[in-house]
Order: C-alpha cells, then structure tokens, then sequence
C-alpha cells in the first residue's frame, strides 16, 4: 500500500478529499443561505434572529476555511468556484424567506444533511487514522448537535 508523507494511504485520501470536497460545496451554500436569512428576517424575532443569523455564518465560514485547507493537506485541490458548489451541493437554496419559522427550518434541514456528510467522512477517516480530519469532523458534529438541539427547542420540537 502506497502512503502520502502524511502516513495516510494514497487511494484512500483521495476518496476522503472528494468527500471534503463534497462537505465544502454543501458548506458553501449553507452559508450563502445564512448570509440572505440575516438580510431578509422580518417580523418581531427580527433582532434575535439577525444576530443569531451572522453567529451562524460567521461560524460557517471559518469551517468553510477550515475544509478548504483540510483539503490541501490531503494533497487535494479545494472546490472555489460557483459552479462548483452548486454541482456538488444537495442542499436547497433558501431564496427570499423571510418567516423566521421557515428560516430556521432550513437551518435544521442544512445541518441534518451536513451531519450525514460529515458522518461518512468521519468513518472514512477513522478507517485509515488519519486523526486531522477525524479530530475536525468529530468538533463539527458535536456543535451542530447542538445547535440542532437549540434550534428545536425554539421551534418547541423533538428532535
């Protein structure tokens, strides 16, 4: 088995960037979605939401940072183009909503979907030790949990 100078197996790195790749084109658009429901909230959760809105994609873009440079210590080429992200991402475009019920409802739907992704990246990644991309993924998931979990609760929702 051919190793990178990172000790990680060739064939299988590359499989786990495409993956990152993958989890960076759905981060993308999850935080073009976070950036238009922080412009167009309305309604009387307005200032609550707004702030909560810019955390959020604050957030999401140093993850984004974070993949794309994940990726290149994999020896990968990091996903930069639109075109890029609208291919790779299965994620629904949140255009002009306004309801803060419907924003945070493709919150949830966003991060549900990004947990799937980096669930399979996390088990690619434990497969081979590579302990950098597991260690990230492990961090991820367990904030969006959270806030998962929080979001829930302002719908007063099971989870």
């Amino acid at each position: 088995m051919k190793v990178n100078r990172l000790g990680l197996p060739v064939k299988e790195t590359e499989v786990l960037v495409a993956e990152l790749n993958i989890l960076l084109a759905n981060f993308q658009v999850y935080y073009q979605n976070l950036r238009g429901l922080h412009w167009n909230i309305r309604g009387k959760r307005f200032f609550d939401l707004h702030i909560k809105f810019e955390e959020l994609y604050n957030d999401s873009q140093l993850k984004i940072d974070l993949i794309a440079e994940r990726v290149l210590t994999l020896g990968g080429t990091p996903l930069h183009t639109f075109d890029d992200y609208t291919n790779n991402s299965k994620l629904p475009v949140g255009k002009n909503i306004h309801n803060d019920e419907e924003a945070i409802n493709l919150i949830l739907n966003s991060l549900s979907h990004l947990l799937k992704i980096e669930r399979v990246i996390l088990s690619q990644a434990a497969e081979i030790n590579d302990e950098g991309t597991n260690s990230m993924m492990s961090d991820f998931i367990s904030e969006q949990e959270k806030t998962i979990w929080m979001m829930s609760a302002w719908l007063e929702q099971a989870i």
